[in-house]
């Protein structure tokens, strides 16, 4: 993993959202390199369970409150990371307006902090800011093709105005910011029932149920472990560069291959069944990570197949103590 260079150690962060998916991965790497974390969340989306193991760590504090609304800290952080929205398609359809305040509100309240102390600031964006693209693959030029009032809109028109929000609190206040365009970050502690692909198929798979694959499943997604995600997070944190930029992996699947391959690594008897697509649902997404590569010496280094390996056995782990509880 990727560490933040010498010169960019920081002392105290602040990641809102973390104790979400992509958050709580977060927080531990930054506690790994010495850097004290104070996590903020509301737990609407995330789940205490993934930052248990780090309350005992002497760096790390909980602050349980709704980035949406003005939250304090205890003391300065040089670096703010601004991850807190839902993201997978069963939180921010459950939770529209809560989502288009994290956008909104909730990046103006971690801008302010970050202009208050001087820290330098990262907003998580998402490939989805490109919508059903019609290039690609996609590059940080790409302006997107976005239905603003599709059912989608909420956390697409919600990542687009955190970015005006951030290039326009830069240009302003002189705000040290970063924007980073995440392509569908997958790995152990997504969960079973979140809506996403491979956390889906894993349970079905798993539970030796048909896995649902929507349309005619030729539609494709660039899956990128963890791991990485939070490595070139960091990364452009400690590079210094505006962004946007994207992270990804640029290895494209189809949803049926997917399926398929899930389905071999975990020995399942699971057939796919086919069902209806999901409105605005992209047809294509694949990252292009020339200035990530350029910039940041950043790529994805887990294989996809590596990954799902290690995806599987956390989810079998978890089915395994949820049964030992019960019993």
């Amino acid at each position: 993993m990727i560490l933040p260079s010498p010169e960019r150690r920081w002392k105290h962060a602040v990641v809102t959202g973390g104790a979400g998916f992509v958050g709580s991965h977060l927080c531990a790497a930054l506690l790994a390199a010495g850097t004290e974390v104070t996590c903020v969340d509301d737990f609407s989306t995330g789940l205490p369970d993934n930052v248990t193991g780090l309350l005992e760590h002497p760096g790390f504090t909980l602050c349980r409150a709704d980035a949406n609304r003005p939250f304090t800290v205890d003391r300065p952080p040089d670096l703010v990371l601004h991850l807190a929205c839902p993201a997978s398609p069963a939180d921010y359809l459950r939770l529209p307006l809560h989502t288009l305040e994290a956008g909104s509100l909730g990046t103006s309240n971690a801008l302010e902090l970050a202009r208050r102390t001087g820290a330098r600031f990262v907003l998580t964006s998402t490939s989805e800011v490109y919508g059903d693209p019609l290039e690609h693959p996609q590059s940080e030029r790409y302006w997107g093709n976005v239905n603003p009032v599709g059912p989608r809109s909420v956390y697409d028109e919600s990542k687009r105005f955190a970015e005006a929000l951030t290039t326009a609190h830069s240009a302003v206040h002189g705000t040290d910011t970063c924007i980073v365009r995440l392509f569908n970050t997958y790995g152990p502690g997504m969960r079973g029932y979140d809506g996403r692909a491979v956390p889906t198929f894993v349970r079905q798979a798993l539970d030796g149920v048909p896995l649902t694959v929507t349309g005619d499943g030729r539609q494709t997604r660039s899956l990128c472990y963890v791991d990485d995600t939070v490595a070139g997070i960091l990364a452009a944190a400690a590079h210094g560069m505006r962004g946007p930029v994207n992270l990804g992996n640029p290895q494209e699947i189809t949803m049926t291959d997917l399926a398929r391959r899930i389905i071999g690594l975990t020995g399942s008897s699971s057939e796919i069944r086919y069902v209806a697509r999901p409105a605005d649902d992209p047809a294509v997404r694949c990252p292009d990570i020339t200035l990530a590569r350029g910039k940041l010496q950043w790529e994805p280094e887990v294989e996809m197949t590596e990954g799902l390996r290690r995806t599987i056995s956390w989810f079998r782990s978890q089915a395994a103590r949820n049964a030992a509880e019960v019993r």
